[in-house]
């Protein structure tokens, strides 16, 4: 019935107050204007201070009485609750109605509220932010009482198979001890996300280069969109492909140059997430390169250098700071894939150099290790949000390398 009653409110309730309320506002600012008064605003605004002052107060009194019945202090009937929102919403839009005449500031009025309302917005995405670092950083606590945090920073063994026996209190038993380094599964994350890397930074840049400054208009009207379509495709599809065509490919290839290689290997997964990050780098790169002025451009042909000459020393230096914004992207989102690792890698820790042999990342991890059927407050359940800390770090990390880079690096350049 909930869905039925928000429905109801919105289509039979708050639609029409707020058109009416618009309507009767802006009319009587109109009649304001007519009669010869001399409005400080023009007359919609008078019709959207009307609905601010109407939402306003029933919108404050709806959460009150929403944490009031989350807390347990007191029920109310959803039906009565709407009703009431209605009722408040009505009232507070006639008293607004009232105050409209010739020397209300309206304007300045909803635009202090619009103003409020965006620095809410920005404080809700902050609050968000730290609760999720908080969360993170509490659960990670409590597995970090359990495991040594050294340990945890330099094993190279992660196998926490005995983890649930412990847990059960059967340590005991003849049962290989629980181990959490996470050496390897960072080792694998590095390695998958370097072979990304490698496929999808040139491929990007040297295609964003084309579509920029070499493509004609027909030609770039076709390539820009036909390679955002890879961005679209889902990461379930990309590890189909990498499982059932790149990774038997690749064994394919080792065998014929006398190389060992598993079906589960790191490499596979490395180039098609490398092919799915290529749109991110080449779009973003395209908009920047496309950004740069065209009076640089002009300027260096009038100096007697090729367009390939300035292409390398006057265009690609002035986007620089855009093109490593846009690497960073394509790491953070290759870090954050889960689904063409699985499907491709598998799921075993393995510290090795070599990318014919199967490997897993931390994403992968975290997922494995919360969709099990061991208790939440188990070491290895525990684990996912010590590793979810570490990434987390780690990725801050390079973001801040990242501006000290393209501070360094930065150029300013006029028009």
């Amino acid at each position: 019935m909930t869905l039925e009653y928000l429905v109801l409110l919105f289509c039979g309730g708050l639609i029409p107050l707020a058109y009416a309320a618009f309507f009767l506002g802006r009319r009587r600012a109109v009649t304001e204007m007519e009669q010869g008064g001399r409005l400080n605003s023009p007359p919609s605004f008078y019709g959207w201070y009307v609905i601010v002052w109407m939402f306003v107060p029933a919108v404050v009194a709806s959460a009150v009485f929403a944490i009031l019945d989350i807390a347990g202090v007191i029920t109310v009937p959803l039906p009565m609750l709407l009703a009431g929102f209605l009722a408040l919403c009505a009232g507070a839009g006639w008293l607004a109605l009232r105050r409209v005449n010739a020397s209300l500031r309206a304007r300045k009025t909803v635009e202090g509220i619009i103003r409020w309302l965006l620095f809410l917005a920005t404080c809700i995405s902050i609050f968000t932010t730290v609760g999720i670092v908080l969360s993170v950083i509490f659960e990670s606590i409590k597995f970090f009482q359990m495991v040594s945090f050294w340990e945890f920073i330099t094993g190279t063994t992660w196998s926490p198979g005995s983890a649930f026996l412990e847990g059960a209190g059967r340590g005991g038993e003849e049962a290989a001890k629980a181990e959490f380094g996470s050496v390897p599964i960072f080792a694998g994350t590095f390695m998958i996300t370097f072979i990304a890397m490698c496929v999808a930074l040139p491929v990007g840049l040297f295609s964003a280069i084309y579509t920029s400054e070499y493509a004609g208009p027909t030609i770039r009207a076709m390539a820009k969109p036909a390679l955002e379509i890879l961005a679209g495709i889902p990461t379930v599809v990309y590890g189909f492909f990498a499982a059932i065509t790149v990774s038997p490919l690749v064994v394919h290839i080792a065998e014929t140059l006398g190389l060992k290689a598993a079906y589960t290997n790191a490499l596979a997964p490395g180039m098609v997430m490398g092919i799915m990050i290529i749109p991110f780098i080449s779009s973003l790169s395209d908009d920047v390169i496309s950004s740069i002025p065209q009076s640089l451009r002009e300027g260096s042909f009038a100096l007697g250098t090729t367009r390939s000459e300035t292409i390398k020393y006057v265009v690609l230096p002035a986007a620089f700071p855009g093109i490593v914004s846009a690497f960073l992207l394509g790491v953070s989102r290759a870090l954050g894939e889960t689904m063409i690792v699985v499907m491709a890698a598998g799921l075993r820790p393995n510290l090795t150099w070599n990318p014919l042999e199967g490997m897993t990342t931390v994403t992968v991890r975290i997922v494995d290790a919360l969709t099990g059927d061991l208790a939440f407050n188990s070491a290895e359940t525990l684990s996912a949000f010590a590793l979810g800390l570490t990434l987390l770090v780690v990725t801050l990390m390079l973001n801040i390398i990242s501006a000290i880079v393209v501070r360094r690096f930065k150029q300013q350049y006029e028009m």
